[in-house]
């Protein structure tokens, strides 16, 4: 499994030793939940911020999750900021296939995100142009929302897709994510797990961090 703590919850004050701290400890990515206060009720930070945290950790892979209607209008500029992989959700793009394509024409890795009640049937004819699915195990805009049940056999269904197509995509989730239920959720299929709150409020975040790792195949 690979580990995405979520800046949303790190100390923007002390972003730079936050970011540190997870990597120094294991994390394999650096989740940006980028959120413009139309297609999800909340307002979080945009290409400055990537920008800033790419100088800083130049090999550091950022994973941006835009949660943002009309995204696509925002594809070069998350680019050129330092995007290593870009997610669009399904909701909030129009012509998402051409979209996708112009993210992986830039050398970004696409990804399809998708709400908890949106079908998988949406990614049907998508699944062949993205290199990552991001599900919502919660309805997005905020942290510390507790994960909706039903969103693991989504998980497992999305992995049944995707090995019926002979694919290699990866499944990554996001939103409700804690120490007690992370094994259940890589058991599903997830192979990138988005934490934030779990990671950055804990009283010793080296500690949560190597412990999600190993409670995702250990439980």
């Amino acid at each position: 499994m690979k580990l995405s703590p979520s800046i949303l919850s790190a100390d923007l004050v002390n972003l730079e030793r936050d970011i540190k701290t997870v990597l120094d400890a294991g994390a394999d990515y650096i989740h940006f939940d980028v959120m413009d206060g139309m297609f999800v009720p909340n307002i979080t930070y945009g290409m400055p911020v990537l920008k800033a945290v790419k100088r800083a950790f130049p090999d550091a892979f950022c994973d941006v999750h835009l949660m943002v209607a009309d995204g696509d209008k925002f594809i070069d500029e998350f680019a050129q900021a330092g995007a290593d992989l870009l997610c669009l959700h399904v909701e909030a793009v129009t012509h998402i296939q051409r979209a996708l394509a112009k993210i992986r024409s830039l050398g970004v890795s696409p990804a399809a995100g998708l709400n908890p009640s949106t079908s998988l049937s949406a990614l049907e004819y998508l699944l062949e142009d993205v290199d990552a699915v991001l599900l919502m195990l919660v309805n997005p805009g905020f942290e510390k929302q507790k994960l909706i049940a039903q969103t693991i056999r989504k998980i497992s269904d999305l992995k049944e897709m995707i090995l019926k197509k002979n694919l290699k995509i990866e499944i990554e989730v996001d939103g409700g994510v804690t120490i007690d239920n992370v094994y259940e959720i890589t058991k599903a299929g997830a192979d990138i797990v988005i934490a934030g709150s779990t990671v950055f409020y804990a009283e010793d975040v080296p500690k949560m961090v190597r412990e999600l790792k190993e409670k995702s195949y250990k439980g």
